[in-house]
C-alpha cells in the first residue's frame, strides 16, 4: 500500500487526496509527508521493525490513514480494532495479537493506563497526530529525513491482521498479505476505473475490508479523493454526495437502504456514475429503486469476505440491467470456485452447495488459530450457493442461517426476498429458533414504513401468494430498526435471541 501512496504522490502531488471530518483537506504531497514523518516517529522513536504487530484503534481519521500506511512502510502488520467494541471484548482480541505498541484514539486512553505489557502506546486525536501516552507531543523528523528506513515491501509479507465480526462465534484474526491486499486494490481499480477525477466517501468503518481496500485503499492507488466521516450519518452522506460531486459508492445494502429512506432530501444526484454493494445480498427491489433514483449510475454487487481481502467476485457490467440481477458477479481474475456437497463432492452447475474458493486474495490463513485453509489452499466460505451456466455466482444463504424446519430446508434469503416485494415493509430479516415439533422454524423481524398498516396477519396472506406453506414465517415481530453488528451488517444472532426472547414471553402468558 504504501508503494502505491508514493506511485500516486509521484504523478499528482497537488492533487486532493483526503478531506478529514473537520473538513481539513490533505494533498497527495501532504499526506505522503505525514506517512513519513510518523514512519519516522514508529522508527526512531518507539523502534518498530519489520513483522512488529502494530495496534490501531482509531476512527475513520486522517490519523488513522497515516497510522496504515506508516506501518506499511516498516513492513510492520496493523492490527486493526474496532472503535465500537466494549473495553473488554477489545481487551480479549489485544491479549491474542501479540503488540508490540498499540495507537489509539484519546478516548480510548483509560483503557491502556493499567499497561502492563511491553507494548508501545501512542494515543492521537484530532489535530495532533503525534501525541505520546503521557499526553506530551510528540516531534517527528521532517519529510525527506527518511533514508534509513527499510522500505523495500515483500509482497509475502503479512500487512494487515484484521479480526472477523464473531456475531456467531469466536473472532478470528485473519491475516492478509501485501500481495492480498494490493491484488484486490488492483482488480477492483482495473474492474470500476478509477481515476484522479472520481470522488468517494467512507461513511463506513475504514477498520473493515471493504473501508479499508474497497474505498481507502483503492483510491489512493487509482489517485481519487476521499472524504472521511467519523461515523455514518445519512443525511450528510447525501449532503456529502450532492455537494462534493461524488461519483462513487461503496457499501452494504443496510447503508443503500438508509440513504433511500431520504432519497427526497436529494430527488437528482447526477454526479454518482457507480455503486457497488456487498457484504450481504442486496434484494432485487432495492437495486431497482436505486437505478429509478440515479439512473446515470451503474451498480455492482460484490461478493467476498475479509478472508478474501474484499472481493473474490464481482457483476461484470450493470446489475440493473441485466438477466442475471440477484447475482453476486463472476469470479475475478486470480480465483478459483467450486461448489461442494455435504461429503466433499464436486456439484454440476444450478446445485447448491458450499461456496468453496482459493487463489490471489484469500488469507494466508488465522493467526495462531487451526483450520480455515485446506492443505491444497481451499477456503470454505460458510455460504451456499450455486453457478449458472454462464459463470454467474448466487448466494443462496449462509450454512449457519439455513433452516431445517421438519426435514425442509428453508433459504432465509428466499423469505426475505419474498418479504422486501411487500409493498410497505422497508427492512426484513429472517431467522431459524429452535422448536420441539419440526426442530426449527422460520421466524422474522420487519421494519415498516411510517404510517404503513401492515398487520402479521396480513403479511403472512401475502407471502402465501409467492411461498410454500413451510417457508412462511410462524412469528413476524415488528421492530423501530433492525440490529446491526460494528460493521453496519444485519446482526442475525441478536435477532434470533430476541425472537427467542419474545417467544418466551408469549409462552408464560
Amino acid at each position: 500500500m504504501y508503494e502505491s501512496l508514493c506511485r500516486s504522490r509521484q504523478r499528482q502531488p497537488k492533487q486532493c487526496c483526503i478531506v478529514d471530518d473537520t473538513g481539513t483537506a490533505y494533498s497527495y504531497e501532504q499526506f505522503f509527508d505525514r506517512v513519513e514523518e510518523f514512519a519516522e516517529v514508529l522508527n526512531h522513536l518507539y523502534h518498530v521493525v519489520p513483522g512488529m504487530h502494530i495496534g490501531v484503534l482509531l476512527y475513520n481519521s486522517i490519523e488513522f490513514c497515516v497510522s496504515i500506511y506508516a506501518i506499511n512502510k516498516l513492513r510492520a502488520v496493523a492490527v486493526l480494532f474496532s472503535t465500537k467494541y466494549r473495553r473488554p471484548e477489545t481487551s480479549s482480541l489485544i491479549a491474542r495479537a501479540d503488540l508490540g505498541g498499540m495507537i489509539f484514539h484519546r478516548d480510548f486512553e483509560e483503557w491502556f493506563q493499567d499497561n502492563k505489557s511491553q507494548m508501545f502506546l501512542i494515543g492521537m486525536e484530532q489535530g495532533n497526530i503525534y501525541t505520546g501516552s503521557t499526553g506530551d507531543p510528540v516531534a517527528g523528523r521532517k519529510a525527506g529525513e527518511t533514508s534509513g528506513i527499510l522500505s523495500e515491501i515483500i509482497p509475502e509479507d503479512n500487512a494487515v491482521l484484521m479480526f472477523t465480526s464473531g456475531t456467531t462465534s469466536r473472532s478470528k484474526g485473519v491475516r492478509m498479505t501485501n500481495f492480498n491486499i494490493m491484488h484486490a486494490i488492483a482488480v477492483y481499480q482495473k474492474i470500476f476505473h478509477i481515476t484522479e477525477k472520481d470522488r468517494t466517501v467512507i461513511p463506513i468503518p475504514a477498520y473493515h475490508v471493504t473501508g479499508l481496500i474497497g474505498l481507502m485503499g483503492l483510491f489512493i492507488h487509482g489517485g481519487g479523493c476521499i472524504w472521511l466521516h467519523k461515523y455514518f450519518d445519512s443525511g450528510r452522506v447525501l449532503r456529502e454526495i450532492n455537494n462534493r460531486h461524488i461519483t462513487f459508492l461503496h457499501a452494504s445494502p443496510t447503508v443503500f437502504s438508509l440513504l433511500l429512506e431520504r432519497r427526497q432530501d436529494a430527488p437528482q444526484l447526477s454526479d454518482i456514475r457507480m455503486m457497488v454493494c456487498g457484504s450481504s445480498n442486496m434484494p432485487k427491489e432495492k437495486i431497482l429503486e436505486l437505478q429509478e433514483w440515479m439512473p446515470q449510475a451503474e451498480f455492482r454487487t460484490v461478493y467476498g469476505l475479509t478472508e478474501t481481502s474484499s472481493p473474490a467476485t464481482i457483476f461484470p457490467d450493470h446489475a440493473a440491467d441485466s438477466v442475471h440481477i440477484g447475482s453476486s458477479g463472476c469470479p475475478i481474475p486470480g480465483m478459483q470456485f467450486k461448489i461442494c456437497g455435504d461429503q466433499g463432492n464436486l456439484l454440476p452447475g444450478h446445485k447448491t452447495g458450499t461456496v468453496m474458493v482459493r487463489g490471489t486474495t484469500v488469507t494466508a490463513g488465522y493467526y495462531q488459530q487451526d483450520g480455515g485453509l485446506t492443505e491444497d489452499g481451499w477456503l470454505d466460505t460458510g455460504d451456499l450457493g450455486y453457478f449458472d451456466e454462464e459463470g454467474y455466482l448466487y448466494i443462496v444463504d449462509r450454512k449457519k442461517d439455513m433452516i431445517n424446519r421438519g426435514g425442509e430446508k428453508v433459504c432465509s434469503f428466499d423469505i426475505e426476498n419474498a418479504l422486501y416485494g411487500i409493498s410497505g415493509i422497508r427492512e426484513a430479516a429472517v431467522v431459524g429458533i429452535a422448536d420441539e415439533r419440526y426442530g426449527e422454524i422460520p421466524v422474522a423481524m420487519a421494519v415498516t414504513e411510517p404510517g404503513c398498516d401492515l398487520t402479521e396477519e396480513k403479511i403472512k396472506m401475502l407471502l402465501r401468494e409467492q411461498l410454500a406453506k413451510f417457508q412462511i414465517p410462524v412469528k413476524i415481530m415488528f421492530s423501530r430498526s433492525l440490529p446491526m453488528t460494528a460493521n453496519l451488517k444485519v446482526d442475525k444472532r441478536a435477532i434470533r435471541e430476541l425472537m427467542k426472547q419474545n417467544q418466551n414471553k408469549e409462552d408464560m402468558q
